[in-house]
């Protein structure tokens, strides 16, 4: 369905899931479409990108950020074109990058929100490679990892905008790259496209085993992002100071408790206490300075520019069709980063 210029359609959080979200999780509203105040400008989304920190904010626990309320509009970053404005440094035809979430239209103070310019090119890209995936990727893995030349990085969801970066990354500074993917399709990427020296499929019966033989001289840095059976794979090949980045645990996001099986905290504790591994959780906006951001978007558009990084994108058309393509996100069922088109 298309946007129209006299309603806002908006999806709303209607009960907190238990799980995977269904057809009760979210609801989509239609209102009125405000108008702004003295101070304050319209914005229209016309991307809005699809993240898994989303599936946590959908739970009402304590956590870095504030859950959605129920009714609530869900959170989100949107790439979106200023309509009216009575802002200094906004005008109507601006694109903005804004956290305005999943809806046709809102209203902004301008808080946070980065004008893009009138006609930047490729915008999708703000939500993606040069923004808040692709910062994460750099600010963990340079600043955490501390990556040295001839080292062995791993990373998980290796064809998705985080993965991806860090690989691509390690690359350029050096290090053995090991991506883990879903398929056979999305580790031939990671290595042809981007560049891997090697990607393992971690449905594979014997994943353990192929994952030991692409790092024979075992993993100087885990760049933890789903957490599961890759993590349990990686732990008896962590080296002594290994560094551990984490990211994000999106195999467990749909748990509705601890997950079956053997208690593995023993393994996982035994492991960092004797392997001597700095193991660090980061939330990308709140644990690096906004002046390393800059540093970071100089660099990544200059590798860009360069070819010496590649990025894929998987379009999803609708607002409509943002709750399912959510779950395919959080079930590994994308291949790139996802956004929605409006």
């Amino acid at each position: 369905m298309p946007q129209r210029s006299d309603i806002n359609r908006r999806v709303v959080l209607a009960q907190r899931p238990k799980g995977t979200p269904d057809e009760s999780t979210l609801r989509m509203e239609e209102v009125p479409i405000s108008e702004p105040a003295e101070g304050q400008m319209l914005l229209r989304t016309v991307w809005l990108s699809l993240d898994p920190y989303m599936r946590g904010r959908m739970n009402d626990t304590k956590s870095y950020a504030k859950p959605v309320e129920i009714g609530g509009v869900m959170t989100g970053q949107v790439v979106a074109e200023v309509m009216q404005s009575s802002l200094p440094g906004f005008e109507a035809g601006d694109m903005v990058l804004a956290g305005s979430g999943w809806q046709d239209y809102a209203l902004s103070d301008g808080t946070e929100v980065v004008n893009l310019g009138k006609a930047p090119e490729r915008p999708s890209r703000a939500l993606g490679i040069l923004g808040m995936p692709g910062y994460t990727a750099y600010a963990g893995l340079l600043k955490i990892g501390e990556p040295q030349p001839g080292e062995t990085v791993v990373v998980a969801a290796a064809s998705g905008p985080v993965g991806a970066t860090v690989g691509q990354i390690a690359k350029l500074k050096g290090c053995r790259a090991v991506g883990v993917a879903g398929g056979a399709d999305k580790c031939r990427y990671v290595v042809e496209t981007l560049g891997f020296d090697a990607c393992i499929d971690h449905r594979a019966p014997d994943f353990e085993a192929q994952l030991a033989a692409a790092c024979p001289n075992g993993i100087d840095i885990y760049f933890e992002n789903v957490g599961g059976r890759v993590l349990y794979g990686v732990l008896p090949l962590l080296n002594p100071f290994a560094r551990m980045p984490v990211c994000g645990i999106v195999s467990w996001y749909n748990s509705p408790g601890l997950p079956e099986g053997p208690d593995m905290a023993p393994a996982l504790m035994g492991t960092i206490l004797r392997m001597k591994v700095k193991l660090q959780g980061f939330i990308i906006f709140d644990s690096f300075p906004r002046s390393l951001y800059a540093e970071f978007a100089r660099e990544m558009t200059g590798w860009l520019a360069e070819g010496k990084v590649k990025y894929r994108e998987q379009v999803v058309e609708g607002l409509e069709a943002a709750p399912q393509a959510l779950n395919d996100l959080l079930a590994g069922r994308n291949f790139g980063k996802m956004v929605v088109k409006l």
